[in-house]
């Protein structure tokens, strides 16, 4: 267990609060689907949450400002034939969000200025190379247009969204199903956790799998895995006796942990959620109703625990505002976005400070909109980190950058394709033209 002892730490009194009931959105009917993902996905302007729909899948997508009741007849992202199982922003448009779904397909989804005003079946482009249901969707964190799925044929695709291409297929690397999948910081690396009880560091470029370790926990429950900043790696996972574990592991040497720590006896699974710019990890078990967090330094014993938020209702899903959609005249370091049955509640967690000035120790210079690499010149073999703006006056959004789709016949040829199980007319009608699309962000000027 933590030692609980005083240690100076700035995020020691971090606090977190509900929202009050007018500021929530009511009245959702979060989906049921028997799946381990967030259901939920937030960026500077929407929150998007995957939803019960009848005769296929969908999900929500609300303004931020859009509280209160939700209407029954609220336009929905409705193109999926079967039940959608994860959705994420993409980082450099916020206007663009992929979801994957149990029809065996990844869809990208253009939503309007304002929001929705009818429903949006037409996606921009589907992704169709899965044979089994799509349970992980995850946008490269600094190439433009990229694209990782994982699906339950144990298939890892990494695509080319400009041009709807599966341009890297990591086939016999996981012999189960794949719990997590999460790109390094600099999108260089991707790190997984499987069923098989294996952590996986992959080169994906290289289709080469550069380290991994066996029973990083002993208990058959789902883990899941992440890249921290400096490059270790942070999992939560089960022991033998099914307590709740966390553990840090440096990929370079992987025989022995860090650090590990026991939790307690739940059996939700534990979500975490990272901030590259303080170091610190929140952990939300599903059927939970607290939120814990962590420090992780370079001091033994490396994670330390920092508080806990309570609250009376268990989360089904939660969602995890990017750092430069928070107010930093608040203090605010992180928002979340905690679904309940039927609501779907904002928690804000804040570090109390008596002056009103900005505070730089708290906001250090954060990952922005921008991408710092071409798809093209990432699949070539180049990196980019990040690209930092400072939040001492606030974030402001830029202008809005559409998505344009240009048919393209000439390009390249990806692997061939896998054929999806149990393929309906239904879902045929949603594949795209013969042509391959072709998507660039513009900017408007």
């Amino acid at each position: 267990m933590f030692r609980r002892v005083v240690r100076a730490s700035k995020f020691r009194h971090v606090f977190g609060q509900a929202v009050k009931n007018d500021q929530c959105y009511d009245d959702i009917r979060v989906s049921r689907v028997t799946w381990d993902s967030s259901f939920c996905a937030v960026n500077t302007k929407f929150v998007a949450i995957i939803i019960e729909a009848s005769g296929g899948g969908a999900f929500l997508v609300l303004p931020l400002l859009k509280t209160g009741r939700i209407d029954k007849a609220y336009p929905t992202v409705c193109g999926h034939t079967g039940p959608v199982l994860d959705i994420d922003w993409c980082p450099h448009n916020d206007h663009v969000i992929a979801s994957g779904s149990e029809d065996c397909t990844v869809m990208v989804w253009q939503i309007p200025e304002n929001g929705l005003v009818t429903p949006l079946a037409e996606p921009v482009v589907v992704l169709e190379g899965h044979s089994k249901r799509v349970g992980i969707v995850t946008w490269h964190p600094t190439a433009r247009n990229i694209l990782m799925s994982a699906g339950c044929d144990n298939l890892i695709i990494i695509w080319n969204v400009g041009t709807g291409e599966a341009m890297i297929q990591l086939e016999d690397m996981h012999p189960d199903v794949i719990f997590s999948a999460c790109w390094s910081r600099n999108g260089a690396l991707i790190c997984t956790a499987c069923k098989d009880k294996k952590i996986r560091v992959i080169d994906p470029r290289k289709e080469k799998i550069v380290a991994e370790k066996d029973k990083a926990h002993d208990g058959a429950r789902p883990m899941r895995a992440i890249f921290l900043a400096d490059g270790n790696i942070f999992t939560t996972g089960f022991s033998r006796m099914s307590e709740r574990q966390l553990a840090l592991w440096n990929p370079k040497s992987m025989e022995e942990p860090i650090s590990v720590h026991e939790l307690d006896t739940s059996n939700g699974v534990l979500l975490p959620f990272y901030d590259a710019d303080t170091n610190v990890v929140y952990l939300c078990g599903k059927g939970d109703s607290s939120i814990r967090y962590f420090e992780i330094t370079d001091e033994a014993p490396f994670v330390h625990y920092l508080n806990t938020f309570s609250s009376k209702e268990p989360q089904r899903g939660m969602g995890y505002m990017p750092k430069r959609g928070l107010d930093v005249n608040k203090c605010e370091i992180a928002r979340f976005y905690k679904l309940h049955e039927r609501k779907c509640e904002p928690i804000i967690m804040t570090v109390p400070r008596k002056s009103d000035l900005f505070q730089d120790d708290l906001y250090p210079d954060t990952a922005g909109p921008d991408c710092a690499i071409e798809a093209e010149d990432w699949f070539d073999g180049k990196n980019g980190e990040p690209i930092l703006i400072s939040l001492k006056n606030g974030y402001v959004p830029g202008k809005n950058r559409d998505l344009k789709v240009v048919k393209k016949s000439n390009v390249l040829e990806g692997k061939p394709a896998k054929k999806a199980e149990n393929t309906s007319p239904a879902q045929s009608k949603a594949s795209p033209h013969p042509c391959t699309f072709f998507l660039c962000f513009m900017t408007a000027k």
